[in-house]
């Protein structure tokens, strides 16, 4: 009977340890299954910031472009306004069927610029990027010359503005 006895107590003692593994294993792949959790949590949450960092200076990038862009196009547009008014003015010389509606238009066009004295310069010819130029005149000189040719022969090639926006000097290319 000691004998069954101790046969025994060596079956519990090794149910018992086996029990005592078999818990001691799952706590332990617990632990390890939340330390995997918490770092695969941590791992997506670093993504998520690193994805939000990239799209915020992705945005930024396009709000600079966009600023870039519209700024270009004002200072496109405000180089482009004075030219296009004039050349308007100019056709509209040129093509006035009276006296009285040239002269108005004449008037008009000298308000764009910083005095009627304004030198006018006709470039006749260009070669090796020297310039030709024809005999200076004034802005004034100029549109009454229009006036009397009824032809528009030259073309706005460069205009050179003052501080307040208007015209110091005009250049005109000679057309073909």
């Amino acid at each position: 009977m000691i004998h069954q006895i101790r046969n025994s107590s060596r079956l519990i003692t090794a149910a018992l340890l086996i029990l005592m593994l078999a818990g001691a294993s799952c706590k332990s792949k617990k632990k390890a299954m939340e330390a995997s959790n918490q770092a695969s949590l941590e791992k997506v949450k670093q993504e998520q910031e690193a994805a939000l960092r990239k799209q915020k200076e992705e945005e930024e990038r396009r709000k600079a472009l966009a600023e870039e862009e519209r700024a270009r196009r004002e200072a496109e547009a405000k180089s482009r306004e004075p030219k296009a008014r004039l050349e308007q003015y100019f056709s509209a010389i040129a093509g006035s069927s009276n006296v009285a509606s040239a002269n108005s238009s004449i008037n008009e066009a000298l308000s764009l610029f910083s005095s009627a004295d304004t030198p006018v310069l006709i470039v006749i010819s260009e070669e090796n990027g020297q310039k030709d130029y024809d005999r200076p005149t004034t802005i004034r000189d100029y549109l009454n010359y229009l006036k009397d040719q009824k032809k528009n022969f030259n073309k706005i090639s460069n205009i050179q503005f003052d501080g307040s926006g208007r015209i110091t000097e005009l250049e005109l290319t000679k057309q073909k």
